[in-house]
């Protein structure tokens, strides 16, 4: 089994810096050649970043994935004809047909359990959750089989199994369809856990995970479905469980995944025009956590604050704020402090401001942390 504590290497990843230069094979006396070829490599690498919305991207991540291999399976309630609630999945079934890009029944638990069963005749099923509050039906087959059927045979089988679930709030949905449940999923081992925040990273991040030997949870946060980034789709920038610094500053350190990178950013803008250097961390891997980032910029900055849409008690910030606390301790001029959902069921639409952090609440605790 791959030990999930080591950041996954995935073998067909083309390194940074990997991809040819322009004109670098050009050879003396062959300038108009050379020059041709050159603008030639240079207009391709252009075409290869195009700007798209995050569901376009993650879209255009399992087409390449499908396209790939034929072992690979798309599942799930909607997703053919309709192309999914969200549309992410939009076009794959008239491309690949109905045996690749499957409309199953509304039944969770029947969709993981036949995933397993297709992943143990040597497929690499993904199965579209159609809401957050909708896995929980699916979750002893994902948490007592999926998570433990590779260390159950000793290694002796691979669980390549993707679920995708579009997760957390900022869509005004009834209940049961704003859901934050990723700390269920990292505290439980057997699984990787990740979410993308920016359309660059869900390109790539899915495709990862589909080749990834084990289990994947593929948290989609859904409220930022339609914001739209640069893609470049000639060469992935980091691997699967890196996290990464989105942006330099010296006096706090903001950590969180997500929706709430994008609300992070804002209380760094607002921070700076009040004299405030923030630097921001997108963890991007919930599970395995890379720490290498977060321990870096917090022994520079002396402080950090981590921001969530779940609710605070027990849940991720939680891990990750005490393991900075047990590994920079010395480093810290002020206690980590967390900002969160609060402790109680997310509420009805109307008050979902109220509920899910944002730039403000994310200022405050900044405020306490350099009050200290």
């Amino acid at each position: 089994m791959t030990v999930l504590r080591q950041a996954q290497q995935p073998g067909a990843a083309k390194q940074p810096g990997a991809a040819q230069q322009p004109g670098a094979a050009q050879q003396p006396g062959a300038a108009p050649q050379a020059a041709s070829s050159a603008a030639a490599a240079t207009a391709a690498a252009a075409s290869s970043v195009t700007t798209m919305p995050l569901s376009r991207a993650i879209n255009a991540g399992l087409r390449a994935s499908l396209a790939g291999s034929d072992r690979v399976l798309l599942m799930g309630e909607d997703i053919g004809r309709l192309g999914g609630v969200f549309r992410i999945t939009e076009g794959l079934q008239a491309e690949f047909g109905e045996q690749r890009v499957i409309d199953s029944p509304l039944a969770e638990s029947g969709l993981v359990g036949t995933a397993i069963g297709l992943a143990l005749a040597g497929f690499r099923p993904v199965v579209e959750i159609q809401f957050d509050g909708f896995v929980f039906p699916a979750f002893d087959q994902i948490t007592s089989q999926l998570a433990k059927i590779t260390n159950r045979l000793e290694g002796a089988v691979q669980m390549p199994v993707v679920i995708r679930i579009p997760y957390g709030g900022h869509i005004g949905a009834i209940e049961h369809h704003q859901e934050s449940p990723e700390a269920y999923f990292t505290h439980t081992p057997g699984l990787r856990v990740v979410s993308p925040s920016t359309p660059n990273d869900g390109y790539w991040m899915i495709q990862d995970a589909i080749a990834s030997a084990d289990p994947v949870i593929f948290l989609e946060p859904k409220s930022k479905y339609w914001q739209k980034g640069e893609v470049d789709t000639s060469a992935r920038a980091l691997p699967l469980h890196a996290s990464r610094i989105v942006r330099r500053g010296t006096d706090v350190t903001l950590v969180g995944h997500g929706a709430m990178v994008t609300t992070m950013l804002q209380a760094a803008v607002l921070a700076e025009a009040e004299g405030t250097s923030i630097e921001v961390v997108d963890l991007r891997s919930l599970s395995p956590v890379d720490y290498g980032p977060i321990l870096e910029s917090v022994r520079r900055t002396g402080r950090m604050v981590y921001a969530q849409e779940a609710p605070g008690f027990t849940s991720l910030g939680s891990e990750v704020a005490a393991t900075v606390m047990e590994r920079a301790f010395y480093a810290l001029e002020a206690p980590v402090l967390r900002v969160s959902g609060f402790d109680a069921p997310f509420p009805p639409a109307k008050l979902e401001g109220v509920f899910l952090p944002d730039a403000d609440r994310i200022l405050e605790a900044v405020d306490r942390s350099l009050a200290y």
